[in-house]
Order: structure tokens, then sequence, then C-alpha cells
């Protein structure tokens, strides 16, 4: 087994129970048959997982997080959410370029990145968009927690 296999179930088993997982595409089959129950955030309670569908429902995964955060009482783009996108197929290329057009930082790609990024345009979507190769998932579970919103 390549030990990028297990990246995602490892790293959703990771994920702290005040955390809400939103799942769409095919990285969720990696971690779908785990039972992560529910999750309270500001005395309402979610459940931990969301399914948003396929890479081609991305839109509704944006849309979903609009709902949330006027829900909370927190602008959309103050959430604390991180997109960890699952690279395995092109349709994968529609959801990573949706993201980008809508301005959304800090995401983690992998197993691999896009072949379609050359050294210069990768090093403006690191510079300009946060863009990270996926690591360990304790590694990256850190990171993400720790890091400034």
């Amino acid at each position: 087994m390549c030990i990028r296999d297990s990246y995602y179930t490892d790293f959703a088993k990771l994920i702290p129970k005040d955390c809400i997982i939103v799942t769409l595409a095919c990285g969720k089959f990696r971690f779908n048959m785990l039972d992560l129950g529910y999750v309270t955030i500001k005395g309402k309670k979610f459940p931990h997982v969301f399914d948003m569908g396929q890479c081609n429902d991305s839109y509704s995964a944006l849309k979903f997080m609009v709902a949330l955060s006027k829900e909370l009482g927190v602008p959309a783009n103050d959430l604390p959410m991180s997109f960890v996108i699952s690279w395995f197929e092109q349709k994968a290329v529609a959801v990573f370029l949706t993201y980008l057009h809508f301005g959304i930082k800090n995401m983690l790609l992998g197993p691999t990145l896009p072949a379609f990024t050359p050294p210069d345009v990768l090093d403006v979507l690191v510079k300009k968009f946060g863009l990270r190769r996926i690591g360990t998932p304790e590694a990256d579970m850190q990171m993400l927690l720790n890091r400034k919103s």
C-alpha cells in the first residue's frame, strides 16, 4: 500500500471533535466508513461530516460555507476553514480553479501537484494563495490547527 493511500483516512481520524468535515469528490471514499458522530458549535449540533457530493458540486460547498457563516454570525472569510483537496483526477482541476477564483487560500493539495503547474506558476500559487502539497496527516493537522485565520 502506498503511504499516501491512508492519508485522508488518517487525516479524518485526527480532526478534532469541534471541527466539521465538509467533503466532496473522491477523497471522502478514504474515510466515509468511519463513524465520526456529531459536533456542537456555539450550542448548535451539526453532523461531523457534511457530504457535498462530487467534484462538480464544489460550488455547493462554497454556498454551504456562506450559509454556515450566516448561521454562526461570522463573515465567510473569517471562518476557520481549511481546504485539503485530493488530487486524483482531472475534475479536481475544476474544484481547485473554482476555489482560486473565489480567493480561497491556504489549501493543501495532494497526493501530487497538478502537472500543469510549471515552477513559475507554482511559485505564484504558493506566494499568492498559500498553496501547499500535503505532507503527513499529523504535520498537516498541526499546521492547520495552529494557522491564524
